[in-house]
């Protein structure tokens, strides 16, 4: 064949392989904003744990968990507790689906469901606190789910965050593996809404090693360490702030990727409309590469040895 064609049926190839990881990627974006968008509809009237709402969007979940294909330990990827808030007793519902790895070492990713409900008459939506995390998750999970991990991972949407770490706490009681096959807790909480292209990853202070898995390139947010040293006060240090604290209890790794409180924290503005969608998709894409990083074993140093053999 000419060297001509070659080169010519070459480009062609690469350009249709662009064109599809692009449309692939338009896709997922579509969804992961579909997921938010709905998660933080009024017809959810806020998802807080034991109401309707909350059982509803605990239905909303299972049914992208069985879009996407995970697979489930629980029946129906359930698994239910029951806990006690102000003297009240509640049924709460954590949210349970996996991949399985190509090893039986497990990364856990985390999000929490739940938010506020009803206060006041008026209805706090959550889109950022937790819609976003959420949304996050179900993206990483229709990831892995075409592309194979080496770890085995579980996608854990836990109920009752809000009422005290209270599913995250059943989880890491009851949970569905051995938990010394637990390597590493991702947890996702408030990603979507931050001006300043600010995206906060927590637990480097306490496990130095993952600093090593952060290396993001061409990075379209800022990704800074910090918000867990317990000398600067509870106030700044969020080390229990949110489920991964119940792993990092148990001894467990964590990274908690998050932002700072803005206005609409806990308020009925925490609306789908207030969040940075652009950021939103960036922060999402960050997280997914600093999984990769760490399913894949890939350092800063292996990355830049890498980048220096393919020169």
């Amino acid at each position: 064949m000419d060297i001509r064609l070659q080169t010519s049926a070459g480009k062609y190839f690469c350009w249709l392989f662009l064109l599809l990881i692009t449309a692939f990627e338009g896709r997922s974006q579509t969804q992961l904003l579909k997921d938010v968008k709905e998660l933080s509809s009024d017809s959810y009237q806020g998802r807080k744990t034991g109401t309707e709402g909350n059982r509803k969007a605990a239905g909303y979940i299972i049914s992208r968990f069985r879009a996407i294909g995970l697979k489930g330990y629980h029946d129906a990827y359930k698994q239910g507790f029951t806990l006690k808030d102000r003297g009240k007793k509640f049924s709460g519902t954590n949210l349970v689906g996996y991949i399985p790895g190509k090893k039986n070492d497990v990364i856990v990713i985390s999000a929490h469901y739940d938010h506020l409900g009803i206060v006041g008459g008026k209805i706090y939506n959550g889109a950022d606190d937790d819609a976003s995390g959420v949304g996050g998750l179900l993206h990483l999970a229709a990831y892995f789910a075409a592309n194979k991990p080496e770890h085995t991972l579980i996608f854990a949407a836990f109920d009752a965050e809000e009422m005290g770490l209270k599913g995250s706490a059943y989880f890491v009681a009851n949970p569905p593996v051995p938990l010394s096959s637990i390597r590493l807790n991702i947890n996702l909480d408030m990603i979507s809404h931050n001006d300043k292209g600010e995206l906060y990853v927590c637990g480097t202070y306490h496990y130095p090693e993952l600093k090593d898995y952060l290396l993001i390139p061409d990075p379209k947010i800022k990704l800074l360490p910090g918000h867990d040293n317990p000398k600067n006060g509870t106030k700044d240090d969020w080390t229990f702030q949110g489920d991964h604290g119940m792993f990092h209890k148990a001894k467990i790794p964590f990274l908690y990727f998050g932002v700072e409180d803005h206005k609409d924290y806990h308020q009925p503005t925490d609306d789908f409309a207030n969040i940075n969608k652009e950021f939103y998709a960036n922060a999402v894409n960050t997280i997914l590469t600093v999984v990769k990083n760490y399913d894949q074993g890939l350092t800063k140093q292996q990355l830049f040895r890498n980048k220096r053999v393919m020169r």
